[in-house]
C-alpha cells in the first residue's frame, strides 16, 4: 500500500520549461484524494520552491537542496544539514584548476561570484536568482551546499580530485549532467525520505519515489517503488538496472504511470 509519494522536479515533475503540466496537477489532486502524502524532493532551495508549492500542491512536504533540509506544509522545519565547516572551507579555498563555475547554497539564498543570467531560466516561473559575492568571504558555518556548473567532463576531472581531497567528510553527487554537488556527509534525498517516512510513522515499503538523475539515486533504492524516467541520466538506469523505467518528462510521464496506478489499484 502506497502511503508517501517522492518527486525529483527537474527531469521528472517538471517538464522541459520547468513547468507541471495539467494532467500531473490533475494527477497530484487524485493521489492527495486517495489519502497519498505526497513530498516534492528537489536540488532546489526553498526559497524557490515556495512558489511553486503553492501552484502544485500546498499541502505536500519539502524535502529541498538535495535533503540538507526538510519542511512540513506548515513551514515547520523538521531536518537541517549543513557542510561541515572545516569542508566549506576546503572548498571554497582550494585551487581545483577547474573552469567550473561555483554556486553556495544557505539558508539565505543562493551566492555565486560570476553573472551567468542563463542560469536563472531554470527559476523564471519563482523569481529565485542568486546574490553576487565573494566566495572567499562567506564564514564557512553559513555553508549548507556548494555546486559546481560546467560541462560534464570538467565536472568528473573535478570530481575526482574532490573525492581524493575531501574522502568520507563530503557527499558528492550530480544533480544534472552539468551540475555536481558538495553535501553534507550522508546527506541526500534517500536519508531525508526515511526521516521524513520516520516522522509520519509509515515504512519505506509503503512509498513510491521517481527521478531522474544521480542524486534520485538512494530515494529510487530505498523506496518501496522507485520508478526512473525514461529521460534519466545513463548512470542512473545503469545503477539501478532493477527498477523499471518509465516515459519522457516531456510527455508528463509520471501523470501516465499514476493515473493507470490509481485506475487500476483499489
Amino acid at each position: 500500500m502506497v502511503r508517501l509519494a517522492a518527486f525529483d522536479m527537474d527531469g521528472t515533475l517538471l517538464m522541459p520549461d520547468h513547468r507541471t503540466g495539467d494532467a500531473t496537477l490533475k494527477t497530484l489532486r487524485r493521489l492527495q484524494e486517495r489519502g497519498v502524502t505526497l513530498a516534492f524532493a528537489t536540488g532546489r532551495h526553498l526559497l524557490d520552491m515556495r512558489p511553486l508549492l503553492q501552484e502544485i500542491a500546498p499541502e505536500a512536504f519539502l524535502i529541498t537542496g538535495n535533503g540538507t533540509r526538510i519542511h512540513a506544509p506548515s513551514g515547520e522545519r523538521l531536518l537541517a544539514r549543513d557542510l561541515p565547516p572545516q569542508v566549506a572551507e576546503i572548498v571554497l579555498h582550494g585551487h581545483w584548476n577547474t573552469s567550473a563555475s561555483v554556486h553556495v547554497f544557505n539558508d539565505s539564498g543562493w551566492l555565486t561570484d560570476k553573472d551567468i543570467p542563463a542560469l536563472l531560466q531554470a527559476h523564471s516561473w519563482s523569481g529565485f536568482r542568486y546574490q553576487l559575492t565573494d566566495l572567499k568571504r562567506l564564514p564557512a558555518h553559513e555553508v549548507t551546499k556548494i555546486c559546481f556548473v560546467a560541462d560534464h567532463a570538467t565536472l568528473c576531472t573535478l570530481r575526482t580530485a574532490l573525492s581524493q581531497t575531501l574522502g568520507t567528510q563530503a557527499h558528492l553527487c550530480f544533480s544534472a549532467t552539468d551540475c555536481l554537488e558538495v553535501l553534507p556527509p550522508e546527506c541526500n534525498k534517500g536519508a531525508a525520505l526515511q526521516a521524513l517516512a520516520h516522522h509520519l510513522g509509515i515504512t519505506m515499503a509503503d512509498c513510491m519515489a521517481f527521478g531522474d538523475a544521480m542524486n534520485d539515486r538512494e530515494m529510487l533504492s530505498l523506496a518501496g517503488k522507485g520508478l526512473i524516467m525514461g529521460n534519466a541520466m545513463p548512470e542512473l538506469i545503469a545503477a539501478l538496472p532493477h527498477l523499471p523505467v518509465i516515459g519522457h518528462c516531456n510527455r508528463e510521464a509520471v501523470a501516465h504511470y499514476l493515473t493507470d496506478w490509481l485506475d487500476t489499484t483499489p
